[in-house]
C-alpha cells in the first residue's frame, strides 16, 4: 500500500473508532511548526550547504501545495519548548542534517507537556535509534524522503496514527483509572463493614450517597476515605 492509500486506510480507522465530534479548528489549516539547522550560506556555498538550502525548499513547497500554514521555522535550542507552546502548532517537523538525535530530544522535550504529532525527515542513514524514536511519540521517521510531492501523504498519515494512538492512550489510562478506583472501592466498603458492622450492599450505598452528595465519583470518595483513614490510624 502506498503512502496516499495509507493515510486513507488510517483516516478511516480514526473516523470509525471514535464518535467524538471534531472542532471547528479542523477545517482549518494544519499549524505547523518546522525545527530545521540554520541556514547560513557562505560564499562560496559548499555542496552540503546547497543541498539543505533544496530540502528546505521542497519542505516548503510541499506544504504550500499541501495547503498547509507554516506559522514558523525555528532552531532546536534550550528556547524551543517555549517557542512551541506560544505558537500551539498542530504537527512538528523536524528537518535534521545528520544531528537528527539531538534535534529530536530537544522536540521531544518540548512537547512533553502538550502531545503534539512529529515528524522527522533526515539525510542520516543511521536508522538504530528509530525503534526510541517512534517510542518517545514520533509519528513518522523519514530517511531520504523529502520530495515536494511526498509531504501531504506524510503528514496525513503521521496525523492519523498519532489521533488513533491517543485515543488507544486514553482508553488505557481510563481502564488504569477504573481499575484502581475498583480496588479502592473495594477497600472503602471493608473499612465501612468493619467500623460500623454494615453489610457490603450498605458499605456500597452509603459510599455512593456521598459521592452524590459532594458531585464525585465514588472512586474518589473511597479514595479520600482511606487516606484519612490511613492519616488517622
Amino acid at each position: 500500500m502506498d503512502e496516499i492509500g495509507m493515510a486513507r486506510y488510517l483516516r478511516h480507522v480514526v473516523a470509525m473508532s471514535t464518535s467524538t465530534k471534531r472542532s471547528p479548528r479542523t477545517t482549518e489549516p494544519l499549524r505547523i511548526v518546522v525545527v530545521a539547522p540554520d541556514l547560513e550560506m557562505p560564499d562560496p556555498p559548499a555542496p552540503e550547504d546547497l543541498q539543505l538550502a533544496q530540502r528546505s525548499r521542497a519542505l516548503r513547497i510541499g506544504l504550500l501545495e499541501g495547503g498547509f500554514n507554516l506559522v514558523a521555522t525555528l532552531p532546536a535550542d534550550v528556547f524551543l519548548a517555549e517557542r512551541i507552546e506560544q505558537l500551539h502548532p498542530d504537527l512538528v517537523i523536524v528537518d535534521a542534517e545528520s544531528d537528527a538525535r539531538d534535534a529530536l530530544e530537544h522536540v521531544v522535550m518540548s512537547t512533553r507537556e502538550t502531545r503534539r504529532p512529529i515528524v522527522l525527515f533526515t539525510d542520516d542513514d543511521d536508522t538504530s535509534h528509530v525503534p526510541d524514536a517512534v517510542a518517545v511519540g514520533v509519528s513518522a521517521y523519514i530517511v531520504n524522503g523529502l520530495a515536494s510531492q511526498r509531504i501531504r501523504p506524510i503528514l496525513e498519515v503521521a496525523m492519523a496514527r498519532f489521533a488513533y494512538e491517543e485515543r488507544l492512550r486514553v482508553e488505557r489510562d481510563d481502564a488504569r483509572l477504573a481499575l484502581q478506583e475498583r480496588s479502592a472501592v473495594d477497600r472503602a466498603k471493608a473499612l465501612l463493614m468493619s467500623r460500623q458492622q454494615l453489610s457490603e450492599p450498605e458499605a456500597y450505598r452509603k459510599l455512593r450517597e456521598v459521592a452524590m452528595n459532594k458531585g464525585l465519583r465514588i472512586g474518589e470518595v473511597a479514595r479520600r476515605m482511606l487516606d484519612l483513614a490511613d492519616l488517622l490510624s
